[in-house]
């Protein structure tokens, strides 16, 4: 039986995810919460392996092969570390989850074909797992195009994508936002400092966490 919380923190490229996830993970531990911070893809050795592949590999794979790409290395993390540390009473706060497969590609390259959307559904209800509470960060995209170019590093392939996909990114993210007015809280990363932000996020979990 789960025991812990879990948080999911959403958003296009650039909203300033990481960033809230150092911050927001920083101010529960000094709280006294015993919080892991994990990421999708990846978080479990397989899934980072499979991140690769789908981030970086030379072949890019077919639509569905994608999702279940992504899928698989859900799994793995949901089942090696995420259920783990919720059953041990932890808060975890991942960065992506779910509903980046639906916005990137149920949206992003399906652009919101009903097939598509009902497998990517499929696949989630079978997961049985549900974010408590998700934060969907959202960033003007020449905002988000600045804070990409200011990064070091390769680009992986959907931050490479062009204007057309981002933008059914954000319509996916905006379907999710709909669908989910009790676990969804949409909050603009260029209209308040990042500390500002932060401080909202940690209120919010924090009420969540007492309510359990």
């Amino acid at each position: 039986m789960r025991k812990g919380a879990f948080i999911t923190l959403e958003g296009g490229e650039g909203a300033g995810k990481s960033t809230q996830l150092r911050l927001v993970g920083e101010a529960l531990r000094v709280l006294g919460h015993d919080v892991l911070i994990t990421r999708e893809p990846g978080g479990s050795p397989g899934a980072e392996d499979l991140r690769q592949l789908l981030l970086f590999g030379n072949n890019p794979l077919s639509l569905r092969a994608e999702i279940l790409a992504h899928f698989a290395a859900r799994y793995d993390h949901v089942d090696r570390v995420i259920l783990p540390a919720l059953q041990a009473g932890r808060i975890v706060l991942c960065d992506r989850f779910t509903d980046s497969t639906l916005a990137y590609q149920g949206y992003g390259r399906a652009g919101g074909n009903a097939d598509i959307l009902r497998l990517i559904h499929s696949l989630t209800d079978m997961l049985a797992l549900t974010p408590d509470r998700t934060f969907l960060l959202d960033v003007p995209r020449d905002v988000a195009r600045e804070r990409l170019a200011a990064r070091a590093g390769q680009p992986d392939r959907y931050e490479q994508a062009d204007e057309e996909f981002h933008a059914r990114v954000a319509e996916g993210f905006a379907a999710v936002a709909l669908h989910g007015p009790d676990r969804v809280r949409r909050l603009n990363t260029a209209q308040e400092e990042a500390a500002q932000i932060s401080h909202r996020i940690v209120e919010d979990i924090l009420a969540l966490v007492s309510q359990a």
